[in-house]
């Protein structure tokens, strides 16, 4: 799979040399900066060190399993338009030679909800989706059954979303990725989301790893 991150700082410069510190603890494979340039810091089949703890699906190890993108944002700021093309085109490259399907091209705060935000609600998940670079719903205007938390689960996990967090922690999390204009209680339109995603793109939610 691929994920999404920003780097939360103020420039490219410094995250890289961030990212290639061993005092950090952490690196990427690519990182993208805003005027477009990308870095390349690791082999994209090296493992890199950007997930942390998590889970999607059933994929616990996402370090092993994954190619990490750092999006240079400060965490507040609008994506330019040079960065975004940047990362089309790194994107598309990836995903074909790695045969990883859209719906396999995650935020970071998909797999780890609670604890991460990134690439954050003014990321323009549905230019990629345009593209067939990730997903987004089509959801009908109702919401099916109800307003129900088992069955709103039930569906994040087909979605992948199978950290282990409570309720009001998940429903970030989901409207994070796909209704980041969300507000309040589980509505039918959180459930109207997930159910077109769980349908159209069910993630292998077992134990073992995908």
């Amino acid at each position: 799979m691929v994920v999404l991150h920003y780097t939360a700082m103020d420039s490219a410069r410094r995250a890289c040399d961030w990212l290639c510190n061993g005092a950090s603890q952490v690196s990427s494979h690519y990182l993208v900066g805003r005027n477009g340039r990308i870095t390349q810091m690791v082999r994209e089949a090296d493992r890199a060190w950007h997930a942390g703890a998590g889970r999607w699906g059933a994929v616990s190890d996402v370090n092993s399993r994954s190619i990490g993108i750092e999006i240079s944002n400060d965490g507040a700021s609008p994506f330019p338009a040079a960065q975004m093309d940047a990362l089309e085109h790194l994107l598309a490259g990836i995903m074909h030679r790695w045969s990883i399907p859209p719906e396999r091209v995650i935020g970071h705060s998909c797999l780890a909800p609670g604890r991460k935000i990134d690439p954050g609600p003014r990321f323009d998940w549905q230019r990629l989706a345009r593209r067939g670079l990730a997903i987004w719903p089509s959801p009908r205007e109702e919401g099916p059954d109800g307003t129900d938390e088992a069955a709103f689960r039930d569906l994040a996990a087909r979605a992948g979303f199978t950290a282990d967090v409570d309720h009001a922690t998940l429903l970030a999390a989901v409207r994070l990725r796909f209704r980041p204009w969300g507000q309040g209680a589980l509505s039918g339109g959180d459930m109207a989301t997930l159910s077109d995603i769980a349908a159209r793109f069910p993630v292998d939610a077992g134990r073992g790893e995908a």
